[in-house]
């Protein structure tokens, strides 16, 4: 029967990949307004039923993976560090995109010619600093450092993270 019900449910609403208003059927932008609900897939109300817990780690891995590769064509160098150094350019690109981590010209250029210290105070002295002050101090210090943060602990204290 669920076979069927799905059959049905793909063939009437079709599927989205990308958010839209399901009253209007227009994709939602930053600052549009609704008049129905944001909606994704085979419709999917996001602000009714969100997103399970195994949902948004599935969107998490899938979205890693690209960025990795996206990071691997951007800046082939990047595949040359240690991988404590590389997972926090990678999560750098999960939180900004590789466009807004290229931004970080001077960063990038300390990392690629191996100064990690003044490439963590280049981190730590910009505005993304000033919005995600854990995370860019985390990170900044796994750049500094080539160690992996204690990750136990941002878990123990339901860090949600600061972005």
């Amino acid at each position: 029967m669920i076979d069927t019900v799905r059959a049905l449910v793909q063939l009437h609403e079709g599927c989205r990949l990308t958010v839209y208003d399901d009253a209007t059927g227009k994709p939602i932008g930053p600052g549009d307004t609704l008049v129905g609900h944001p909606t994704i897939g085979f419709g999917r109300a996001l602000d009714v039923r969100g997103v399970t817990q195994a949902e948004a780690g599935e969107l998490l891995d899938h979205d890693l993976v690209a960025t990795a590769a996206e990071i691997s064509g951007a800046l082939p160098w990047a595949a040359s560090l240690d991988p404590v150094r590389l997972a926090a350019l990678r999560d750098m690109a999960h939180n900004l995109g590789v466009r807004g981590v290229c931004g970080f010209r001077k960063a990038l250029a300390a990392l690629k010619a191996g100064d990690f210290d003044r490439c963590a105070d280049e981190l730590l002295d910009s505005r993304w600093q000033t919005q995600v002050p854990v995370r860019a101090g985390r990170l900044a210090g796994m750049m500094r450092s080539g160690s992996w943060p204690s990750l136990a602990h941002a878990q123990a204290d339901g860090d949600p993270g600061d972005d």
